[in-house]
């Protein structure tokens, strides 16, 4: 009969003093057991030699980190819409911007107080 692996293993390490001040701090402000912490940062690395991998997905995240002044390409990403829908509201008048010369910019903040107001009806 084969012995069922262990739940859990001791381990036993000695760390600088400024590692286990941090240790103490992390566990205590997030509300986990320095173990919890230890395994999932083991758990983060990734499979160990001969250990199966199983990827269901992956994920790359980039931040955006908008301009203060954009044009109606980065007002749309910013506010998730079609940038014809942006220009037909700058048109309007129903949306922040100033128009230079045949250009259209945005300002963040503008926007931002913007989408803050509630809508005039």
């Amino acid at each position: 009969m084969r012995k069922k692996p262990p739940a859990e293993g001791a381990l036993f390490v000695r760390l600088p003093a400024t590692a286990v001040e941090k240790l103490d701090r992390a566990a205590e402000a997030l509300g986990m057991r320095k173990k919890d912490l230890v395994a999932g940062l083991i758990h983060k690395l990734g499979p160990g030699p001969g250990e199966p991998v199983s990827t269901l997905g992956s994920y790359s995240f980039q931040p955006y980190d908008p301009p203060e002044v954009m044009n109606a390409a980065q007002a749309a990403q910013f506010l998730q819409i079609e940038e014809s829908v942006i220009v037909e509201m700058a048109e309007a008048g129903r949306l922040p911007a100033r128009r230079l010369g045949e250009l259209w910019r945005f300002s963040r903040a503008a926007l931002v107080d913007w989408l803050a107001k509630p809508e005039k009806r």
